[in-house]
């Protein structure tokens, strides 16, 4: 035990008291021994590089280039993602892609290039292969996006010298290859930035340094700096001036990122690139190199790992939790003290106090005797209802969940066969093996209680999955034995993804048990593909400026990861925010996806009246301001669902060769309409703002300003500077609610635009994307339909003061 250990541990005790401490003890001791026990033990490792390019087979897309000890598997699809997989590793199967691997380019082919080595071209991306295995990915033009070097792996010599070229035809499972560690350095231009890797709490640009792929409950509240946290992802996101690209290492392992940034004009005016090293404890050596504009990208990787699950209407609306509340009587008057002041409100969550001495799919009789009632009173006035769930289910007699799966057989085992045991809030616990198909079939079915008790939407907890440790991981041991869909593995691979399989257990039940009704949940952990099953959160962010800035690190990162729907728990988690802070997270808060006030059991109340007068007066400006734009966000929602585009983007979205905005972490675009500067500092009533190019809207005062460049706008207590773009057309609500267009006057000869997605409620069907123009004629803005068609909404036209 390390001093950090000793730090948890004293932490853990003091949260979960000495009963739990001490069962928690005895927990990291078994999982000690079972790895011991069942994992292989330590014996010689001999490096090996691939050696010298042996000859080439062209394959459709692309071919296999035959190395002296490997063989490298390159395939441009026909939207020009790049699949690159050594050793035999092909792209399936694969837990992050979606459905069958996407067609290749039948145009692409292999050809040999200068030196011995090799080349694909396509019409999108070339991919050049030196004699010895170094990989360089190109745009069409020739400038290098990224240079992979030859990867080294280390072998177990009881496995053989590999003195031949490693065959995965032999197991029929590419990772049956990849049991070696190995290592693949990378370059980049020097004037590269990285994103990416997840939900990280320092960024979204990630800095010098090294960054875990291991799920992980930081065990308290997290502040920038701490790392990893509960949804890493190995998914990069690279924007220099040659180009944009996004790189995904699909393999489910556990590794570490080594990144630094580049220099330029070092040493005799030579540049030093960028580098990124990736360092994997085992499983198969294969990634995707996707390229373009960042909207290209990520709509690329929208198509390779499935569209974002589209939340329902209410779930864009504010949403109220806390840990600790009294019963459905304190719920009612919460929701009361909203309606009394005029604030809107759409659902409220229930934390794990609700549930019977902390199971999972019960509920506390005593505090809350009619669960079902509440609901639907609570629905009649247009607030819903959302349940926690975790994952783990006390390992106890008389527990229906705990009888019924093991008679199912669904629950973790040991590699003797016996069930893995953990603790948390419930005591000592079981936990589902979500890799395996009749296990989330099983687990879906549970909802239907859930169901019964008036829930409309889920948040999935402490699914990294975690079990409580004063020392070790506070997760199940290495050794347990998971199905990974019949290939059979421990937990060394399925860690990572446990949550997903999770998430797709409970939509796919959710939309068994409802299938008129498309399934809201989040989850706080994931991997590569979780959005195709709902959204995430930031999980315990601690509460402080510094927790602030983590917030909008986090949703900007993981919506470049292909998760575009999320949001932090307003006013921090872990203690009482100061009134001036509570408001400038609100503020934030009412811009994001998933907008939520929540806290910890000793952490303080997070209703705005709660922080006086003054407080409340402007958070009912924000939550107003929110319901206004709620249009706006659920066509945000359609476009992430058909585009992959996040509602929140970095200010670089459309200038991605514009450095000065490539740096920019403190402000985002909501859309392409709308740039957010949130206050992330105490006492600031005044901020610059690094402005894309264009002419851009205050939308308080009117006031015009001109990018690119810096400016200064107000930040009064009462709102965070909000700009819109010329020419911008949004859908917002009206007085009576139904949807206006409010349109920002172009520049002077300039036209501009804007999509809108109209609500179809909260079912599957998909409507169709209303495209509008703006153009000045004479002295007035005109609004028209692409399609010719009246525009058959009422327009309203602001700025035409500063235009």
């Amino acid at each position: 035990m390390d001093g950090r250990d000793l730090v948890r541990s004293v932490r853990m005790v003091r949260a979960v008291g000495p009963a739990q401490g001490l069962r928690s003890v005895r927990s990291a001791w078994r999982a000690r021994r079972a790895d011991a026990r069942a994992l292989p033990r330590r014996v010689p490792e001999r490096a090996r590089v691939p050696g010298p390019a042996r000859g080439a087979e062209s394959r459709p897309g692309g071919g296999v280039i035959h190395f002296a000890r490997s063989s490298l598997r390159v395939r441009v699809a026909s939207g020009g993602a790049v699949f690159c997989g050594w050793d035999g590793a092909g792209p399936e199967p694969s837990y992050a892609l979606a459905g069958a691997c996407p067609e290749v380019d039948p145009r692409a082919v292999l050809e040999p290039d200068t030196e011995g080595g090799w080349r694909v071209v396509s019409e999108r991306v070339l991919v050049t292969v030196s004699r010895y295995g170094a990989v360089e990915v190109r745009t069409p033009g020739g400038a290098v996006l990224r240079r992979e070097q030859p990867p080294r792996w280390w072998d177990r010599t009881e496995d053989g010298d590999h003195t031949e070229e490693p065959d995965a035809s032999r197991t029929g499972r590419p990772e049956a290859c990849g049991a070696s560690r190995w290592v693949l350095r990378s370059e980049v231009a020097a004037d590269a930035r990285f994103f990416g890797l997840g939900g990280r709490a320092h960024g979204p640009r990630l800095r010098d340094g090294e960054y875990r792929l291991w799920n992980t409950d930081p065990g308290g509240a997290f502040e920038p700096g701490d790392d990893p946290l509960s949804l890493t992802m190995p998914v990069q996101i690279v924007v220099a001036d040659a180009g944009t690209h996004l790189v995904f290492h699909d393999n489910s392992w556990d590794g570490r990122v080594l990144l630094r940034e580049g220099v330029e004009g070092v040493g005799s005016g030579h540049d030093r690139p960028g580098s990124c090293q990736l360092r994997m404890d085992g499983g198969p050596l294969r990634y995707w190199v996707l390229a373009g504009t960042p909207a290209r990208v990520l709509q690329v990787w929208t198509a390779l790992t499935g569209a974002p699950a589209l939340p329902p209407r209410w779930a864009l609306g504010h949403q109220h939790a806390r840990w600790g509340f009294g019963g459905q009587d304190e719920v009612r008057r919460v929701v009361s003290g909203y309606q009394e002041r005029g604030l809107p409100l759409s659902a409220v969550h229930m934390d794990i106090d609700h549930y019977d001495h902390h199971r999972v799919f019960t509920v506390d009789r005593a505090r809350y005797p009619d669960l079902p009632g509440l609901a639907r009173e609570l629905r009649a006035e247009g607030v819903r209802l959302v349940s926690i769930v975790d994952p783990a289910v006390k390992a106890e007699r008389g527990n229906a969940v705990y009888e019924g799966g093991r008679a199912a057989g669904a629950f973790v085992r040991d590699a003797r066969g016996r069930e893995v045991r953990g603790v948390v809030w419930a005591g000592e616990s079981v936990y589902p093996d979500f890799t395996d198909a009749g296990v989330r079939a099983w687990w879906g079915e549970r909802y239907a209680e859930r169901l019964a008790q008036g829930f409309s939407g889920f948040w999935h907890d402490m699914n990294e999955p975690v079990s409580f440790a004063p020392f070790g991981e506070p997760t199940l041991p290495r050794s347990a034995r998971h199905a990974l869909e019949g290939s059979g593995g421990d937990h060394r691979e399925a860690h990572n993804v446990y949550a997903l399989a999770m998430a797709r257990a409970g939509f796919e039940g959710l939309s068994e048990l409802r299938p008129e009704e498309r399934p809201f949940l989040f989850s706080r952990s994931g991997w590569a593909g979780l959005q195709r099953y709902g959204g995430t959160w930031s999980g315990d962010v601690a509460t402080g400026w510094p927790g602030l800035r983590a917030s909008l690190s986090l949703v900007l990162g993981l919506g470049l990861c292909g998760v575009p729907y999320s949001g932090p728990d307003v006013g921090g988690f872990s203690a009482e925010p100061s009134p001036e802070l509570y408001l400038r997270w609100f503020q934030l808060g009412a811009y994001l996806p998933l907008f939520r006030t929540h806290s910890a059991v000793r952490a303080g109340r997070r209703e705005p009246w709660e922080f006086g007068a003054e407080v409340l007066g402007h958070a009912r400006t924000a939550l107003r301001e929110r319901q206004r734009l709620l249009p706006y966000f659920g066509t945000l929602g359609q476009l992430a669902r058909l585009t992959g585009a996040p509602y929140v983007r970095p200010v670089w979205w459309n200038a991605p060769r514009d450095r000065a905005l490539r740096d920019c972490e403190d402000a985002f675009l909501l859309g392409d309409a709308l740039l957010v500067a949130p206050v992330l500092a105490a006492g600031v009533t005044r901020r610059p703002v690094r402005l894309p190019r264009g002419r851009w809207y205050d939308t308080a005062t009117g006031r015009a300003y001109r990018g690119p460049g810096r400016v200064w706008v107000d930040a009064p207590l009462s709102r965070i500077p909000v700009l819109a773009r010329a020419g911008a057309v949004l859908p917002v609500a009206g007085a009576d609610g139904a949807t206006e267009l409010e349109v920002w006057a172009p520049s002077a000869g300039r036209g501009g635009g804007g999509l809108v997605v109209p609500d179809a409620g909260d079912g599957w069907e998909r409507p169709a994307v209303e495209r509008f123009t703006t153009r000045w004629e004479d002295d007035r803005v005109v609004v028209e339909r692409r399609d010719g068609r009246p525009v058959g909404y009422p327009v309203r036209v602001r700025g035409l003061e500063g235009a």
